[in-house]
């Protein structure tokens, strides 16, 4: 065996940091948590930097291509074809469709929790 360490490829190597940290959860009250995920929200950033910016951490820029994840497994799937009458393998299809949800609900005026009063 030798000590050399092996060399990442150059394309790799940017990744070598993101590879190496560690996720840390932090149990605190739900009021501590939905406070910060809120004013996360308000300032357009993830939960995540926004810890790193109470932390005075560096935070880094805002992501590229900004999504919205949600997990779907094959029920999921199944139950939203037939909501919008489809096959359940017309997977981007029912994303499309889900994508169209979001927006209808993130533009009524029904559903703007701005102008609301929180309980916490």
């Amino acid at each position: 065996m030798t000590d050399k360490k092996k060399i990442l490829p150059e394309k790799w190597q940017a990744s070598s940091k993101a590879m190496r940290a560690v996720q840390v959860a932090f149990y605190v009250d739900e009021k501590v948590q939905n406070k910060i995920r809120q004013d996360a929200c308000l300032q357009g950033m993830s939960p995540s930097d926004m810890i790193r910016q109470i932390a005075n951490l560096p935070v880094s820029s805002p992501p590229k291509r900004p999504r919205l994840t949600a997990s779907l497994n094959p029920d999921d799937y199944r139950l939203l074809a037939e909501r919008y009458k489809l096959n359940s393998e017309d997977t981007l299809e029912i994303k499309r469709r889900v994508m169209e949800e979001l927006i209808d609900y993130a533009t009524s005026e029904d559903n703007n929790c701005s102008d609301k009063e929180t309980s916490n």
